[in-house]
């Protein structure tokens, strides 16, 4: 039995989510004034030394196999303190200017950021769900924060609805994966499904377990919240929907499928493939015709979330690595590009149609080259790194033997170039006076973050693909 000074050890990071996120919702409501932004600082802080404990924590297994830490898990916690940051930092300035400053706002975040953590760190189907709901109810909340706005509550109305379907079928395969498994435990159902052929109610099970993470991950044809939500909700809180907790989905999709269901890859692999195929075609093609670039944004993360699942579909060492390294630049890349949208504010009023990027060029080169950067590195243009991403998915799908998905992720990746090679257009070829209002320092600081790294890292790739690796041999090994 490990002490329990040792287990408090190992759960620092979640302790200090939890606990920090308690004393600043006591701290918001005891003030008598206005603390969002004390609360929001707070916040941030507690994400770094979160970070901090996460690096120093060792790999281990808590509680019989319900909580389980490794490189893999350290990886994606990074990456999902890192979007969870960025979003709270974005949000300051903007949510003073559309009055919905409210300290709850970075206490929702610090909780739904507790419940990726969990996700993530899941070694039972029951930890798994119980993560995942933390991380879902306040997510609903958070779409909604705009409660004046008809569009907001309708987004978090439509998020809550759909989610709770998405919860049900995930639940209902948890029990059926219970029933002809016997167990909730990753360990011991990989065990037991390795004993020989799975059972029609166990693939069953797996099949409905898939779709309800599918369905978090926004992952076609399970994305029917996406592009309403990613509109409606407050841009800070969009910002945060296309990073962490993509990240977490992600993660939690590969823990689950290559932990206790890798034996049985010949039953899901095509399932995978199927999503991810659907979610390339329809983040192409349906992005072509949108005018707003929020939902242009929604419809590209349904996209890059198909060519993620590549990685996966894989099976392999390799595309988990690859799946990675993938997802580490789409959240650079997708936090930057809403500092961007962020940006864009006229008369104290925010503006989303890409024809109000138009002149941009003229008017602020650094802002238009900033999003310039960030629209081709989508596009994959090399030698930015979403370029590379890209080259990995598709090296890993073909060295599986998975060349005809490697060569539709190359199609509908020419076809995907036109919507993010149109915002440069407009910027910088049509005419126009956008008169932006001034950008807050926090939008401005993670705008150039998100530009800058993601033109620098194929001069530095290595420190983030030798993480990767460790993660992904963590995983498979």
């Amino acid at each position: 039995m490990m002490p329990a000074s040792m287990i408090f050890q190992m759960l620092i990071p979640e302790f200090i989510l939890g606990l920090g996120g308690m004393a600043l919702l006591i701290f918001g409501v005891l003030s008598k004034s206005n603390k969002f932004t004390a609360c929001t600082t707070g916040a941030v802080i507690l994400l770094i030394a979160t970070a901090c404990f996460v690096i120093a924590t060792p790999a281990t297994i808590l509680f019989g196999g319900l909580f389980q830490t490794s490189d893999f898990t350290r990886y994606a916690d990074l990456l999902i303190l890192l979007g969870a940051a960025m979003a709270l930092i974005l949000s300051v300035d903007y949510n003073k200017r559309e009055d919905i400053d409210r300290f709850e706002y970075p206490v929702l975040v610090l909780f739904a950021t507790l419940g990726m953590l969990v996700m993530v760190s899941a070694g039972d189907l029951m930890t798994l769900y119980l993560g995942l709901e933390l991380q879902s109810l306040a997510l609903y909340i958070c779409a909604a924060l705009a409660r004046d706005e008809l569009r907001s509550t309708e987004a978090g109305l439509k998020y809550f609805v759909l989610g709770a379907l998405a919860s049900g079928l995930l639940v209902y395969g948890i029990s059926l994966v219970y029933g002809f498994g016997g167990t909730t435990n990753f360990a011991a159902l990989a065990h037991e499904l390795n004993r020989g052929p799975a059972g029609y109610g166990t693939v069953i099970g797996i099949v409905f377990v898939l779709v309800g993470l599918a369905f978090k991950l926004s992952a076609a044809p399970f994305h029917m919240w996406t592009p309403d939500v990613y509109e409606g909700a407050p841009t800070p809180v969009t910002a945060l929907f296309g990073t962490a907790p993509k990240v977490a989905a992600i993660a939690l999709l590969m823990s689950v499928m290559l932990g206790p269901f890798g034996h049985l890859l010949g039953q899901w692999q095509m399932l995978i493939e199927i999503l991810a195929v659907v979610s390339m075609l329809l983040g192409s093609l349906a992005a072509i015709g949108q005018t707003n670039i929020k939902r242009l944004m929604a419809y590209s993360s349904i996209g890059h979330m198909g060519y993620a699942l590549i990685g996966l579909a894989a099976g392999t060492e390799a595309g988990v690595q690859a799946t990675l390294v993938y997802i580490a630049i789409y959240v650079v890349m997708s936090f930057g590009s809403f500092a961007c949208i962020i940006a864009m504010r006229r008369g104290g009023r925010q503006v989303e149609t890409i024809a109000d990027l138009a002149g941009l060029s003229t008017h602020n080169p650094g802002y238009a080259l900033a999003l310039a950067v960030l629209m081709w590195s989508m596009a994959g243009i090399p030698p930015l790194s979403g370029f590379f991403g890209k080259l990995y998915v598709f090296s890993a799908a073909i060295n599986a033997g998975l060349t005809p998905l490697a060569i539709i992720g190359v199609l509908t990746s020419v076809i995907g170039a036109f919507y993010y090679l149109r915002v440069v257009k407009v910027m910088y070829f049509d005419a126009g006076n956008p008169n932006f209002d001034k950008t807050a320092g926090g939008v401005r600081f993670v705008m150039a973050v998100g530009a800058i790294a993601t033109a620098l890292l194929v001069f530095i790739p290595g420190p983030l693909i030798s993480a990767a690796h460790a993660a992904a041999r963590a995983l498979m090994g």
